[in-house]
């Protein structure tokens, strides 16, 4: 199978995608056919999909448990349903031969497409967890390294309007000084695209030592989702090629979002004054238009 090439648009066979360097050799080879032909492996016991990726049966059944089944008969329901709620928009790869007119729908119908997937498979309950850790946190920190960085200084332009200590660590070694002094109370909100960059693992494994939820928007089968509180999934594959930008970090900004307005309606009316507030200091800097 082509890695290089887009995943279909399932959440399901994104998480495959996006895991594949967790899997054992002989696992890969199921990833391997599940995401070259997830239609087929619909009819087929796990005998005859043991025998077409040229894998035992049990090497089949521990693929499924790794990504959280109980076991192939539930792997091939939720792939059912992964299928049946795929999104309308055909994931192209920007190519250097392509005109410039190709290039504007492409990277849109691919941002637009992982967006659909992205909110079609968001955990309402942990979103309700991630929500009510934040409303009521005493500080919040976000980290982000390199593109995840950019949504981390986001993360902290939205909540310190809220009255929340809030800061935004984009350096590795000052977000490793900054999780030694959280506590019970205080939340981290761990961005990461792959979930398995090690100073941002070793970040939230200090805060969690130290007593301080940690809200991870990353990969679903990723070391970082493993050491979270709560793990906001966002299973995006991300392309290889050098014409195309990280759609993850997309994703991950909506996320951001979502969340900010959460927290919003969680804190209530005293909260719509202050923002209020904030909007009107905004308004009063702002050169006046011309009149007509």
């Amino acid at each position: 199978m082509n890695r290089g090439r887009a995943a279909p648009p399932s959440s399901l066979l994104a998480r495959i995608a996006t895991g594949l360097d967790a899997l054992r050799k002989s696992e890969r080879a199921v990833a391997d056919f599940v995401l070259a032909q997830p239609n087929d492996v619909l009819q087929l016991s796990i005998a005859e999909l043991a025998e077409r990726a040229g894998v035992s049966q049990p090497t089949v059944a521990r693929f499924a448990t790794a990504l959280g089944f109980s076991g192939y008969r539930e792997f091939k329901l939720r792939l059912a349903q992964s299928l049946a709620s795929g999104v309308p928009f055909v994931h192209q790869d920007v190519g250097p031969d392509d005109a410039l007119e190709m290039v504007g729908p492409k990277v849109f119908d691919r941002t637009i497409g992982a967006l659909l997937d992205v909110r079609n498979h968001l955990d309402a309950t942990r979103l309700a967890q991630a929500v009510h850790l934040l409303a009521k946190a005493r500080r919040i920190d976000f980290h982000g390294i390199g593109n995840s960085g950019i949504v981390a200084l986001d993360g902290q332009h939205k909540f310190f309007r809220y009255g929340v200590p809030a800061a935004a660590y984009v350096d590795a070694h000052a977000m490793l000084m900054a999780a030694t002094v959280l506590g019970r109370g205080d939340v981290v909100v761990a961005i990461s695209a792959t979930g398995r960059t090690t100073d941002m693992l070793a970040a939230a494994e200090i805060a969690r030592e130290a007593g301080a939820g940690v809200i991870a928007i990353t990969a679903s089968a990723s070391p970082l989702a493993r050491l979270a509180s709560v793990t906001l999934a966002v299973d995006v594959p991300e392309d290889p090629d050098v014409y195309t930008p990280m759609i993850s970090r997309i994703a991950h900004l909506a996320i951001v979002d979502v969340l900010a307005v959460g927290v919003a309606l969680e804190l209530g009316p005293a909260l719509v004054k202050r923002l209020e507030r904030a909007k009107q200091t905004l308004r009063d800097k702002r050169v006046s238009e011309p009149e007509a």
